[in-house]
């Protein structure tokens, strides 16, 4: 595993088991890691882990944004049908439509 992240190849560091390094500085040096190795080991996994936090924040944001786009488009693209059962005019502004209309009228 150290010698494929020298190599730079996360890849194989990776089918390894990078990412399930246990915590144990003892077990690791009892493996055959030496401090370095180790502090280089665990440097690679936590920016591993780092780095995918940040793409599933990324696909999670990408999802939100998309989720509201097509919100937005059934919004505008749906028929503005008004209510049958709704008065076309508030109560207040009925009442002062006839009353206008009914001083109109006495004219």
């Amino acid at each position: 595993m150290a010698a494929a992240l020298a190599g730079d190849d996360l890849d194989a560091a990776l089918e390894l088991g990078l990412m399930e390094l246990p915590d144990c500085e003892d077990c690791l040096r009892a493996s055959g890691f030496t401090f370095d190795g180790i502090a280089a080991l665990r440097a690679a996994r936590d920016a591993r882990l780092l780095a995918w936090a940040a793409r599933e924040r990324h696909h999670a944001r990408a999802e939100r944004l998309q989720q509201r786009a097509q919100a937005r488009r059934e919004a505008s693209a749906a028929p503005s049908v008004p209510d049958p059962e709704a008065p076309a005019l508030p109560a207040s502004a009925a009442d002062a439509l006839a009353r206008a209309l009914a001083k109109a009228r006495a004219r």
